[in-house]
């Protein structure tokens, strides 16, 4: 894949003819996603820095390099809105703080000054081994930080939120990779009711 992706640049960029190259079959092994319910043990069982971390990775659909860059200036408790810098795709973007979250944040100790970081840690190597002994404490399965992420997107999928809305919340540029990617089947044949409610 990375070496037909570089072929593929560079044909558009007119360094060489387009080239069809055959692709290989790929597993595709699907991951766990969190869900609200990991979240809350996965709190209970940390420090409200981490516990907060992880509440926020879940409930904004930031990343964890994301999540880490956020400063107090960037939170706007009274908007209830925080200003989230997309490292991957490079721009901004304003995402909305519920009620659970404001008060896991409101919780944090910090001297609050505007240039400060929300959250303690300087880089997700340092929050890592505190990350793993919540797993053992809660008693919940070990899941990444990218797990929140994905818990976000497949959680608004679940309830009934469309993938451009998704992508467009949770700082995804392409609604089909949102719905490709986060979307699973859920395992449960009574949904056909709800054709009928």
């Amino acid at each position: 894949m990375p070496t037909q992706a570089i072929i593929n640049h560079a044909a558009d960029m007119d360094l060489c003819p387009h080239l069809k190259v055959r692709r290989f079959p790929v597993e595709r092994k699907e991951k766990e996603p969190v869900t609200w319910e990991w979240v809350q043990k996965f709190m209970a069982h940390s420090n409200p820095h981490l516990g907060a971390l992880c509440c926020f990775m879940f409930l904004t659909g930031a990343r964890i390099s994301e999540a880490l860059s956020v400063h107090w200036e960037d939170v706007d408790f009274s908007e209830g809105k925080v200003l989230i810098r997309q490292t991957k795709v490079g721009s901004e973007r304003k995402a909305h703080l519920p009620a659970v979250l404001v008060a896991a944040l409101a919780n944090i100790e910090s001297n609050r000054e505007p240039i400060s970081k929300v959250f303690k840690y300087s880089s997700l190597h340092t929050a890592r081994p505190q990350w793993r002994k919540v797993f053992k404490r809660a008693g919940i399965k070990p899941l990444s930080y990218h797990a929140c992420r994905h818990g976000f997107a497949t959680a608004m999928l679940r309830k009934g939120i469309d993938p451009i809305t998704v992508a467009k919340l949770g700082g995804w540029k392409s609604a089909q990779h949102v719905f490709t990617t986060y979307g699973h089947a859920m395992n449960d044949e009574t949904l056909t009711d709800r054709i009928v409610d």
